[in-house]
């Protein structure tokens, strides 16, 4: 830890990696946009010594410090010895424990040092993961594993389908978005899955002729063909309609001039109550 005496120096005592600290301390810099700061991290500090050694180079650089020490021992080492040097300090995770511990009525906690890293960590992991499955299983390229699931989306082309999948696969939803196809048939494997967790969507005529137009155009396509005609499209929202109908079981959803964010959100609302989850399990 040698940061040049000259900028403002910021340190982390963590007894994790101190990512999350840091995060937090770079979202505040923010707000003073002129300021250069140095900002230092010390991992894994666990130890009554390690905190004196880290605290000594601090008070040489005259520094800030900022910690995530769960540990209220050592939290209050910390806290003590800043206090003699007079350094300024802030414990980022002690009151919050605090008061959580006695909202929840906890007896006897015991902190783990480490454990919120890993939490996150648990949790990109699973991001990682809805993500990539809900890639492989865009538009029915592939209609194998849908069992494994959280929410399987049905529709006709244009329906935004992709985009709601994506969008709830980075929430760490594994998506499945299969086609309705005039031509072709609903994949077996559909029904019989858990049909809690299939959501269909819809969308109004007009809007789609002139969504499917436009796509066309961009893509230097004739605009005149099947796939864009107002007839076509009745046909196939007149044959989605039948599938809802016959699937009763399935939600509808009208994505007509909605906020993606809030289509998703009504979807995330539904097939959470459906399963008996709750939603910021996977936010």
């Amino acid at each position: 830890m040698n940061p040049s005496n000259d900028v403002p120096s910021i340190f982390i005592i963590s007894d994790g990696t101190g990512e999350t600290a840091a995060t937090m301390v770079r979202a505040a810099v923010v707000q003073f946009p002129n300021q250069e700061v140095n900002i230092t991290r010390a991992k894994n500090v666990r130890t009554k010594n390690q905190v004196e050694k880290i605290i000594e180079q601090i008070d040489q650089q005259k520094g800030f410090l900022v910690h995530t020490v769960v540990s209220p021992a050592l939290s209050t080492e910390i806290i003590d010895q800043a206090a003699r040097r007079n350094i300024p300090c802030v414990d980022l995770l002690g009151p919050l424990l605090t008061e959580l511990n006695q909202y929840l009525g906890v007896k006897d906690s015991l902190f783990q040092a480490g454990i919120l890293r890993s939490a996150i960590g648990d949790r990109y992991k699973k991001r990682i993961e809805a993500i990539e499955y809900t890639v492989r299983h865009d538009d029915g390229k592939l209609n194998t594993d849908l069992d494994e699931a959280d929410i399987i989306l049905v529709g006709i082309s244009r329906t935004s389908k992709t985009p709601l999948s994506i969008f709830l696969s980075h929430k760490g939803w594994k998506v499945a978005n299969i086609p309705l196809v005039l031509t072709s048939t609903l994949p077996e494997e559909l029904f019989t899955i858990d049909q809690r967790k299939i959501v269909g969507l819809i969308i109004d005529e007009e809007i789609l002729y002139k969504i499917r137009r436009k796509r066309l155009e961009k893509f230097g396509q004739d605009p005149g063909g099947e796939y864009a005609s107002l007839d076509y499209i009745t046909k196939e929202l007149e044959y989605a309609k039948t599938v809802f109908k016959k699937n009763r079981k399935w939600p509808v959803f009208n994505v007509t001039d909605r906020a993606l964010e809030e289509t998703a959100s009504e979807i995330i609302k539904v097939v959470s109550s459906r399963l008996g989850l709750i939603p910021d399990n996977y936010l």
